[in-house]
C-alpha cells in the first residue's frame, strides 16, 4: 500500500468502551479532511500544526457528544497565534458523515521557530455546542494551559464536566513517493464514565488550581484510570496516524485485557455551512449606509468564507435594513 492511496479508516472516527475499566474512548484517523481545511489558506507550518491538533480534538470531543447540530472548539489567545476556531456538525442522516471546517488568525510577523504551541499564549480554551434552533447554546471555557491544545481539552472536561479525560495526538506530514506530502492525524481520546455526578469543590491540583483526575477519582475508579492511562502511553505515533494499523487492532494491541468494545464506524468528511443565505442574513444587522460603505468601485459587496474560501458577489440594492419612514439612509 502506497501512502497516496484511499486507506479504509481513513476520516473515521470509532467510538469504542473498556468494560472492565469503566472507560470510554474514540479513535480518530483524518486526512482528507485536514486537506480540505488546510488548502484553503496559505498557512505557515506552525499554524497547520495547530489547527491539525484543533481539527482532531474536534473530531474525538464531536463524535463523544450526543451532538444534534453542532461543536465548535475556539481559541482566543494574545500571541502570534490569534485565534483558532473549528465547528464538527453532526450527521443529518442515519449513515451519513459528520462535517468537519476550522480556520485561525494569526499574525505572520511575529511567528518564530518556537514550538507550534508556544506561538498562543495567554488566553482562553472555548466549548460550544449549539443544539439546534429553539435551545440555548452552551459555553465552557477555560485558560490556555499545559503545553499542548490536547492539555486544555482534558482541562475543560475536568473543569466543566468533572469527567477525566485523555487524549493521545499525532499529526504530522507524510511524503508519498515523488515528493509529494500530505497531512495525517490520529488520536485517542479516553474517558472515565461517571456512576453518579462527581462534587469536587475544592481547589484542583493542577496548573493555576485547575482539577486533575487524581481530584476527581478515588479508589478502584482510580486504580482503573491509571492502568489505562499506562496502557496508552505505550502507543506510537505511527500507531496512532495509522496509515498501516487499524483503529480495532490498535485497541486490541492496547487494552485487550480490559475487555475492549466497538461501535458503528462514523466517517467524517469537510464541509462548510457557508451559503449565500446566511451571508445575506449577516448582513440584514447594517444599515444602507453602512452597505454603502461596503460596496467597491465595480458597484458590488463581496464576502469571502473564512473556512472554505467561497466568493460571494452581491448586490446592495438587497442588502441590509431600511431605516423608518422607508428613506433607506439608515440615519
Amino acid at each position: 500500500m502506497t501512502l497516496g492511496q484511499k486507506i479504509a479508516w481513513d476520516d473515521t472516527i470509532l467510538p469504542f468502551q473498556l468494560d472492565t475499566a469503566d472507560v470510554r474512548g474514540r479513535v480518530a484517523r483524518l486526512d482528507g479532511v485536514l486537506d480540505g481545511i488546510l488548502k484553503q489558506h496559505d498557512y505557515p507550518p506552525q499554524v497547520e500544526a495547530l489547527i491539525a491538533e484543533m481539527a482532531l480534538l474536534t473530531a474525538l470531543i464531536g463524535q463523544a457528544i450526543k451532538l444534534r447540530w453542532k461543536l465548535s472548539l475556539q481559541v482566543q489567545t494574545r500571541g502570534p497565534v490569534r485565534m483558532i476556531a473549528t465547528d464538527y456538525y453532526s450527521p443529518t442522516a442515519e449513515g451519513e458523515p459528520a462535517r468537519m471546517r476550522a480556520y485561525a488568525g494569526f499574525d505572520r510577523a511575529r511567528l518564530t521557530d518556537a514550538a507550534p504551541f508556544a506561538h498562543l499564549g495567554e488566553g482562553y480554551f472555548a466549548v460550544l455546542i449549539d443544539q439546534g434552533e429553539g435551545t440555548t447554546p452552551y459555553q465552557g471555557i477555560t485558560p490556555i494551559a499545559g503545553s499542548a491544545l490536547s492539555h486544555c481539552a482534558e482541562a475543560y472536561f475536568a473543569q466543566s464536566e468533572q469527567l477525566p479525560t485523555r487524549f493521545a495526538l499525532s499529526f504530522g506530514k507524510s511524503t508519498e513517493v515523488g515528493g509529494v506530502a500530505h497531512w495525517r492525524a490520529g488520536g485517542v481520546m479516553l474517558q472515565h464514565m461517571p456512576k453518579a455526578s462527581p462534587f469536587a469543590t475544592a481547589g484542583g491540583s493542577g496548573e493555576g488550581g485547575l482539577l486533575v483526575a487524581r481530584d476527581i477519582v478515588s479508589g478502584p475508579e482510580a486504580e482503573n484510570w491509571s492502568r489505562v492511562n499506562l496502557l496508552l502511553d505505550t502507543v506510537e505515533d505511527l500507531e496512532l496516524i495509522g496509515p498501516s494499523v487499524a483503529p480495532i487492532d490498535l485497541l486490541v494491541r492496547l487494552f485487550h485485557e480490559e475487555a475492549p468494545r466497538v461501535f458503528d464506524l462514523q466517517p467524517v468528511r469537510f464541509g462548510c455551512s457557508c451559503s449565500e443565505e446566511r451571508v445575506r442574513n449577516s448582513l440584514s444587522i447594517y444599515s444602507a449606509k453602512d452597505i454603502r460603505t461596503m460596496t467597491t468601485a465595480d458597484g458590488i459587496v463581496t464576502a469571502d468564507c473564512q473556512f472554505c474560501g467561497a466568493h460571494y458577489r452581491l448586490d446592495p440594492a438587497t442588502l441590509g435594513f431600511e431605516a423608518p419612514g422607508g428613506s433607506g439612509d439608515g440615519n
